[in-house]
């Protein structure tokens, strides 16, 4: 998490939306980009439009919604994840039922935020989801038994290796190095550890990965 904290402080966040109505893109573009650390280097208005760009241009995170006229969001969502795992895909949406939600962060989306959500809020949603939390805006958290709750996803035999490194108190720097990997490489491998056993913080993260990952039970039923 350091080295992700050293990066966002040299480089601004590079943000893709996702949207098929343009004077929704104009506002959130508007938004977003009064705000120094973030930037707007891609628009798109359909899934198959946002994964060609994706492929293109270096991305951080999409803003992506749900329902748009050639094609659903969160199919757009399990294909960008799973082609482009070091993008984080966040939801803005009017859906605010729980199905959806449900249906998004299986699809492999790091958090939900409601399109009523004050601007603040979707500034707040970015900067969570970058620093490797899970955000939901706040009418949604109120409805979700706590999302936390370990997923059934098992880790790859990958993250298996990374939660080990992790067990042993290794920086990404040096595991990188162990794992002949990117030190980008070893946290987005970090945040899909956390995505897929529910949790959040980094004290939690750590924890897990003693109590487990030293016994050869890194995900859960392995």
């Amino acid at each position: 998490m350091e080295d992700l904290i050293e990066e966002r402080g040299r480089d601004p966040i590079r943000i893709m939306l996702v949207d098929d109505h343009p004077l929704v893109r104009d506002g959130l573009r508007a938004r977003l980009e009064a705000v120094p650390h973030l930037r707007v280097v891609a628009e798109a208005d359909s899934g198959p439009d946002a994964l060609a760009l994706a492929g293109s241009t270096h991305i951080d995170l999409v803003l992506m919604d749900i329902t748009m006229r050639s094609g659903g969001g969160i199919d757009a969502t399990a294909q960008l994840t799973e082609r482009h795992p070091g993008i984080a895909v966040l939801i803005l949406s009017m859906h605010d039922k729980i199905e959806y939600v449900t249906q998004a962060m299986q699809a492999g989306a790091r958090g939900y935020v409601l399109k009523d959500a004050p601007g603040r809020d979707i500034v707040l949603a970015i900067d969570t989801v970058m620093a490797g939390g899970i955000y939901y805006s706040a009418a949604l958290a109120r409805q979700l038994v706590r999302p936390g709750a370990p997923q059934s996803e098992p880790l790859s035999t990958r993250e298996q290796q990374v939660l080990r490194h992790i067990a042993n108190g290794e920086s990404n720097k040096r595991i990188a190095l162990e794992l002949a990997l990117s030190v980008r490489t070893v946290e987005t491998h970090r945040l899909n550890i956390k995505r897929k056993l529910g949790i959040e913080g980094q004290a939690e993260l750590i924890k897990y990965a003693v109590e487990h990952a030293t016994l050869g039970s890194a995900a859960p039923g392995a």
